[in-house]
């Protein structure tokens, strides 16, 4: 009987022993990071960002990144409003000070990378714009982004230095969609950021301008306070400030902060 009751305390420790690392388990990788992630990221960083989750799940097993990519100001108002996100990956300081300040941030952010505008015309630019002024030859339609999203208030920062009036045809919720656009044919230019013209190459050109330089965008990264995975969270936001995660965001034109 002895040995009856010595076997069966052997086996409920080996099975407790299982359950706290079993290491056929595909969320453990034996450093806690693993289990599913949820990313709201702005517009402008779809390219990198699913490339580096892609990378980011193959160095841990059983981590699950989703992202959410959309205009900064909407990411911010959807936080806020309590959309589950673990981490949160702005365009510009001011969505992220809307989330800070509402309580909604786990720690203080920090700078992801730089970006700034360029011109995005048609693949050969075959209005032969060279600066802000020719976009206000008389029959030109300019798609901006709206001045709430990031890439709206840069271009109303850069037409205010260079002195230009510009009355857009449209103004787009995120950049993608002014760049969009211009790749459909519906307007002549577009102000995007640089890395989404050159992620747009093959049915685009970019076309730099010095005032751009006048509103360099900020990218702040940072885990919330309501993240169900506080610890892959802040892998990820490692993983992203990594020499790994830089060399893909600097490949696409982003500039290091």
């Amino acid at each position: 009987m002895r040995a009856v009751r010595l076997l069966a305390a052997v086996t409920a420790l080996a099975l407790l022993v299982g359950c706290a690392e079993d290491p056929a388990d595909p969320t453990t990788d034996g450093t806690g990071i693993g289990g599913e992630l949820t990313v709201f990221a702005a517009a402008s960083l779809t390219e990198s960002f699913t490339r580096i989750g892609r990378d980011f799940e193959a160095a841990h097993q059983g981590v699950k990144v989703t992202f959410s990519f959309a205009g900064s100001s909407a990411l911010a108002t959807q936080i806020n409003q309590g959309a589950p996100a673990d981490v949160f990956a702005s365009a510009a300081p001011a969505p992220m000070a809307t989330v800070t300040e509402a309580g909604n941030g786990d720690g203080e952010p920090v700078t992801l990378v730089r970006n700034q505008l360029v011109i995005a015309v048609p693949e050969g630019n075959p209005d032969r714009v060279t600066g802000l002024s020719d976009l206000t030859r008389p029959g030109a339609k300019v798609a901006l982004c709206a001045e709430q999203v990031p890439c709206g208030a840069a271009a109303r920062m850069v037409l205010d230095a260079a002195g230009v009036a510009l009355t857009p045809v449209t103004l787009e919720q995120d950049v993608k969609a002014a760049l969009s656009k211009v790749r459909l044919g519906e307007v002549d230019a577009a102000l995007v950021y640089r890395t989404d013209a050159r992620a747009a190459a093959a049915d685009v050109d970019g076309v730099e301008f010095p005032e751009s330089a006048e509103a360099i965008n900020d990218y702040p990264i940072l885990v919330l306070r309501e993240a169900r995975n506080t610890t892959t969270a802040r892998a990820f936001v490692e993983y992203v400030r990594s020499d790994t995660g830089q060399a893909v965001l600097t490949e696409a034109g982003f500039q290091a902060p």
